[in-house]
């Protein structure tokens, strides 16, 4: 397939870019710099929210758009979110209206809001921040879209990511840099809440696999199904990386928000992995 990918730069879009072209798909990177971006890949410099509705003849009509790009994402209140919400719309509605039959955008478990238990495409969402209300009306609007203009839409849902711990955000990142920098204590909360943990490298087989196949499209989430400890999980983490770093538990409060357990039901991707259709 001939794919576009928006974000190829980015955390997970560098990874996502790699996988596309190890399974030998030609490749059309998409950002403001292209530092990390796999050499194979083709590099495109075009704006994306300029509105331009022949963008997708400029770039040589591509078989699939996988939509990453997403300004301040672990900034979750930053007002970027919905600033930049019609921005994403209209792009995405000009590539299909001008003939792109599949569409794959990165979603997020911060659609939900706060749940307790196994989240799955019924359940409903009340998101709670700036960008999990951004990122659930694009999802809801491009619903309604695919089903006027009759394109695949793969609404790929991701939890918590880890791995190539130097480019994240997250707290295996934050832990990274803490060793990096020498420290052997770091700051921490209870650990008890229940999280779905996947790591970005098995994040891009699962994004790739489930946005070029056909038989399975809408929410589907992209993750491991199940529930882990945190404390468990960074236990495993730094155990895993040879840290020598010690966890201060309940240095930190743990936020009244979080859900003491949440994660992914992964009937859809494991389906798509073992393509049991």
């Amino acid at each position: 397939m001939k794919v576009f990918v928006t974000g190829a730069s980015g955390y997970i879009g560098r990874h996502v870019v790699k996988e596309f072209l190890d399974r030998g798909h030609e490749v059309l990177a998409c950002d403001f710099s292209f530092k990390g971006v796999d050499e194979r890949a083709n590099t495109v410099s075009v704006d994306i929210f300029s509105g331009d509705d022949s963008l997708y003849t400029k770039i040589g009509k591509i078989d699939l758009v996988v939509h990453l790009a997403w300004s301040d994402g672990f900034v979750h209140n930053s007002p970027t979110h919905m600033g930049n919400l019609s921005n994403h719309f209209i792009f995405l509605r000009n590539m299909a209206i001008a003939g792109c039959h599949n569409i794959a955008v990165m979603g997020s478990m911060h659609e939900v809001g706060y749940w307790e238990g196994s989240i799955d495409e019924n359940t409903p969402c009340h998101p709670l921040s700036q960008y999990g209300i951004a990122k659930n009306a694009l999802r809801e609007s491009l619903l309604l879209l695919s089903s006027e203009l009759n394109f695949n839409l793969y609404w790929l849902r991701a939890y918590y990511i880890y791995g190539d711990d130097h480019h994240g955000s997250s707290i295996f990142a934050k832990i990274t840099q803490a060793v990096e920098d020498g420290k052997n204590e770091f700051p921490f909360t209870t650990g008890k809440n229940k999280c779905d943990f996947i790591s970005i490298y098995e994040l891009a087989k699962q994004i790739v696999k489930a946005s070029t196949q056909d038989k399975i499209t809408g929410i589907i989430n992209v993750c491991s199904g199940k529930p882990v400890s945190l404390a468990e999980q960074i236990q495993w983490f730094i155990k895993d990386r040879g840290f020598n770093i010690k966890l201060l538990y309940g240095a930190y409060p743990d936020r009244e928000y979080d859900s003491p357990g949440v994660w992914g039901n992964s009937d859809k991707i494991q389906a798509i992995m073992e393509q049991n259709f």
